[in-house]
């Protein structure tokens, strides 16, 4: 008789010792999540229940900060939490997708064709489908809402 295995679910903890197996450093919060980094790039990991790690997007540290991506739409910028940016460089594009592929090995996630493609940004609406990410989409005969709503650029001198 044929009988299906069932995959062992690590817990929480579980997964962020594999983490620190794995030459990641980890850093307790005060809020229960976990700061994890190599390498210069960090990502904040807080548990969402039901032992699946919640991942807030991966991105450089600059000081104690972790800046994220901001597509300039002809450079990748770098902003911290406080606003402030810099472009990024190459070898901090590379780190990332590297940080990203390794924490998906070491936790055993799968790696979706999408996330491979290259890196992107959470700020960056990349196929102008507005509300896409917002569950039900406005119909037409609702109040109309259907422009596209550039990212806030806060200065840059892209236009």
């Amino acid at each position: 008789m044929f009988s299906r295995q069932r995959p062992k679910v690590l817990s929480f903890n579980e997964r962020v010792e594999r983490l620190r197996s794995a030459a990641f450093a980890t850093e307790t919060m005060s809020d229960g999540r976990v700061k994890i980094s190599k390498n210069g790039v960090g990502a904040l990991v807080g548990d969402e229940g039901r032992n699946q790690p919640q991942f807030e997007r991966a991105g450089i540290l600059v000081g104690s900060d972790i800046a994220a991506l901001l597509n300039g739409g002809y450079q990748m910028f770098l902003e911290t939490p406080s606003g402030r940016r810099m472009p990024a460089t190459a070898a901090q594009l590379k780190a990332l997708h590297e940080f990203e592929e390794d924490i998906r090995a070491a936790l055993g996630m799968v790696d979706l064709y999408n996330t491979s493609l290259g890196t992107t940004s959470p700020k960056h609406l990349y196929d102008r489908v507005f509300k896409r990410d917002a569950g039900r989409q406005p119909k037409p005969w609702d109040k109309k809402e259907h422009r596209i709503v550039p990212p806030d650029t806060k200065g840059s001198l892209h236009l």
